[in-house]
């Protein structure tokens, strides 16, 4: 006899795929029992059914890479434990090369691997053929080899966890449809179903959107921003072929967008076409379940034609089956997963771009774990749903992204890649100047920001590269102008919030690690902390007056930091925050000859007792009043000039009259980007994230450690604080990096290469550039990374050992140090 359906339950899940499924059973397994999960019509019946089921673990980094190896080795307990065959068979992987690039790329990933603890073998095209006899290896460089790697049934998978999550005391409704999620007073607290013709309501205190290329709809019904939408996705199952091994690793030809894998005595090709056909843009139906999309054999074909190439078996090879089935994508390619910040109790797990098979176990053991504790176990920053905006949902947007991001899946991962599509969404008020000016522009969170400025028009295509890329010496010129002269940047991009009321002072401060409660007219570098010590936000507060402040924060974190200010600020406080980027944009002018310049257009005296560094003041530019504060972020004497939206280009104009007299040169975020490696200024989500403490990362000067009141995160910065005196050092610190060998055979560094001591992975890099204003100019390859000692980092330690990075299968002898390689004593940014 079925269940009946209860009125109410500690966590709902709206969605039975593999991931709500895989959430319900993870959930009784911290003992969160009382799980109610509702499907539409049957388990499976969205996407997840016709998924190819590879299970692939090494992703983009350390913390994606532990979720899809938990998944993995999770499957062999998950039979045993339901008795509920997966279908998962662990026959490894092989990804081959057709080019140079290719081949670099994967020899990175492999030594990433290395870093990770994933078994991984670099190979030649013979040692390729061995592995796979089928393959063609025509024009094959090399490839890599994942032996844990594998495939599974996603159907099979899916009912082993719903077994699983059942067994534990989860409830699950087939046939039940989510009319409305009930909302009150901000929070989620139920859904509205019809099931059997009949309306009901079951009230929760967690609510758990995971309902695949249905989600968005869902989301939208609360306000809630869910930014995916679903692509035709296509593979062929050949009949069954004789004497097919039956142990052939699964192979993936990314240069060819294809991969391979047998399936019962067939062979199963699918495809990441470049150009893909976006699907749903109108709706979906209600009665939609276990359907395939009409054939498309000319937009599949030219992956076969490849494909008769690479594995000529298929030449004689009947084709059984044409799947066209639909897949559901985000902007980014990454998944949206976490607690919605536009509602409370309201998580999602959703978004998977045809990696919801694999990942499907880490993500429910995560999910729960969030959902228990509420915040996130580990640092799930690439993923977490506060990344995305709320323009990003926007239909018209994604369908055009969404041509892209299929195929980008398996295109080259380059550094630094620019999206093609749905370009344009974002544009400051001097976007015209800046192309006129010679901006090659990057997106960045929809905003078109110059990335470099060329010369010429050829040269602003991006021309990707592991090595220096096309915009390599343009990077040097704006770098070493910049230290020369004046570096000018649009810095519009900067999230910016009005916090103000007689409150705001005392909410601010509890939120910030430092000081805040400072005299009008000075700014503060602060981050904002989690219980757990961990930097959720990195940014700077100026106080304006006694009751009004500005929070300038990172590009990508607008939403994400809103979310944890208006979070944190009590409902009785006489405190508000209000966002202020789009009418607020602002101008970098970094520097030898800023002050100069300044003063020149400005009439003001910027001299260090008159405008310290840290300080803010109403500056008078051109034909407004603006307000300048003293700081930088690429190392050299400079001012963020803060504008009405509507004299920005007025005063640009100003600005770039007097310029000329001055060395004025147009720079860009790559430029950004290297100056502030160069000088260890550490980036958020890069560097420092939620389970990095200010201590670990070297910013314990910016903690207030005995402001009255204290700040969140205190307690646990206290008592890492004391294990470090007692100890005598922390045993995870942040350093810098210099690769020792110099010019261009000098690798550059992007992030996660391992860092090894004596020829023992202790770390492994965060973010890398190319540093142009060192060694007089010669430059070189620098990075920031984090490097472990259970007896401590010290400097001894570091200068003791044998230090290397390895970058693509090969290791290079570094230099590592504590303090930053340029101006480490900030002469040039105080003088």
């Amino acid at each position: 006899m079925a269940a009946a359906l209860p009125s109410q339950a500690d966590v709902v899940i709206v969605g039975g795929g593999i991931a709500g499924c895989s959430i319900a059973y993870h959930l009784t397994k911290i003992g969160i029992n009382d799980v109610v999960l509702l499907e539409r019509k049957q388990l499976t019946s969205g996407t997840t059914w016709h998924a190819a089921g590879l299970m692939g673990q090494l992703r983009a980094n350390r913390n994606m890479t532990e979720l899809a190896r938990y998944t993995t080795e999770l499957m062999f307990d998950l039979e045993k434990e339901t008795g509920q065959s997966t279908g998962f068979k662990q026959n490894g992987s092989l990804s081959t090369a057709l080019s140079e690039a290719r081949l670099e790329e994967l020899k990175r990933g492999a030594s990433m691997a290395m870093s990770f603890g994933l078994e991984c073998r670099v190979l030649t095209a013979d040692e390729l053929k061995e592995m796979h006899p089928l393959l063609n290896t025509e024009g094959v460089v090399g490839g890599v080899h994942l032996p844990g790697d594998g495939q599974t049934n996603p159907i099979d998978t899916t009912q082993a966890f719903a077994k699983g999550a059942r067994m534990g005391g989860a409830k699950i409704f087939e046939e039940t449809r989510v009319d409305r999620i009930l909302v009150e007073n901000g929070r989620a607290v139920g859904v509205a179903i019809t099931k059997g013709g009949e309306q009901t309501e079951i009230r929760a205190g967690t609510l758990v959107i995971a309902g695949g290329m249905w989600s968005r709809a869902l989301g939208g019904m609360v306000g809630v921003n869910v930014p995916l939408h679903a692509a035709e996705h296509f593979y062929i199952v050949t009949e069954p072929l004789k004497d097919l091994p039956g142990d052939l690793p699964v192979l993936r030809v990314t240069d060819e967008h294809a991969y391979y894998k047998e399936d019962a005595g067939k062979i199963l090709l699918g495809c990441f076409e470049p150009v893909a056909k976006p699907w749903g843009m109108e709706g979906i139906a209600d009665d939609h379940a276990f359907e395939t999309l009409p054939e498309d054999f000319d937009h599949f074909e030219p992956i076969l034609e490849m494909a008769m190439n690479r594995l000529p078996i298929l030449q004689e090879a009947g084709i059984a089956l044409f799947f066209n089935g639909p897949e559901s994508f985000t902007p980014d390619d990454r998944y949206i997963l976490g607690e919605a910040p536009e509602v409370k109790d309201l998580f999602l797990a959703c978004g998977f771009n045809s990696i919801g098979i694999q990942s499907s176990g880490g993500v429910g053991k995560v999910l729960a774990d969030w959902i228990r504790d509420r915040h996130p176990p580990m640092d799930l920053i690439d993923v977490d749903c506060r990344r995305m905006m709320p323009f990003q949902s926007n239909r018209n947007y994604l369908r055009d992204r969404t041509v892209e991001t299929l195929g980008l899946l398996y295109a080259m991962h380059w550094p630094a890649y620019q999206p093609t599509t749905a370009r344009g969404a974002r544009r400051t008020p001097l976007h015209d100047k800046m192309l006129a000016a010679g901006a090659a522009m990057g997106e960045t969170a929809g905003w078109e920001r110059p990335m470099f400025f060329a010369e010429t028009a050829a040269e602003r295509e991006f021309g990707y590269s592991y090595g220096r890329p096309s915009w390599f010496d343009a990077v040097g010129r704006e770098c070493r102008g910049m230290a020369e002269g004046v570096g000018l940047f649009d810095q519009s991009s900067f999230p910016k919030f009005l916090v103000e009321g007689r409150d705001a002072c005392t909410v601010l401060n509890r939120i910030s690690a430092n000081e805040v409660d400072v005299e009008a007219g000075r700014t503060v570098y602060t981050q904002w902390l989690n219980e757990r010590g961990g930097i959720e936000a990195d940014l700077t507060v100026t106080r304006l007056s006694e009751t009004r402040f500005w929070v300038v924060t990172a590009g990508g974190a607008q939403t994400r930091d809103m979310a944890w200010l208006k979070a944190h600020i009590p409902s009785d406080a006489h405190c508000v925050a209000v966002d202020i980027t789009s009418g607020l944009p602002m101008i970098g002018l970094m520097g030898a000859q800023s002050r100069a310049l300044l003063e020149k257009i400005s009439g003001a005296d910027l001299s260090n007792g008159a405008f310290p560094f840290g300080a803010s003041r109403e500056l008078e530019i051109g034909y407004a009043k603006v307000r300048a504060n003293r700081l930088t972020y690429v190392g050299e004497l400079g001012w963020e000039i803060y504008i009405p939206g509507e004299f920005a280009q007025n005063v640009y104009e100003a600005i770039l009259d007097a310029g000329g007299d001055f060395g004025l040169t147009h720079c860009g975020y790559f430029a950004m980007g290297a100056c502030r490696t160069e000088k260890g200024y550490r980036h958020w989500g890069h560097d420092i994230g939620d389970e990095d403490s200010p201590l670990q990362a070297g910013l314990g000067f910016a903690v207030a450690w005995e402001k009255p009141g204290g700040f969140i995160g205190r307690d646990a910065l206290l008592a890492e604080r004391e294990e470090r005196d007692r100890k005598g050092a922390l045993d995870r610190r942040l350093v810098q990096i210099m690769i020792r060998e110099q010019g261009e055979s000098a690798p550059m560094l992007y992030h996660e290469e391992p860092l090894l001591r004596d020829g023992e992975v202790v770390g492994s890099v965060t973010s890398g550039a190319w540093g142009h204003r060192l060694n007089d100019g010669a430059g070189a390859s620098i990075g920031m990374g984090y490097v472990k000692n259970a007896d401590g980092v010290t400097a001894d330690w570091i200068s003791s050992g044998n230090w290397e990075v390895e970058v693509a299968w090969k290791r290079y002898p570094i230099d590592l140090q504590f303090k930053p390689w340029y101006d480490p004593k900030s002469e040039r940014v105080k003088a």
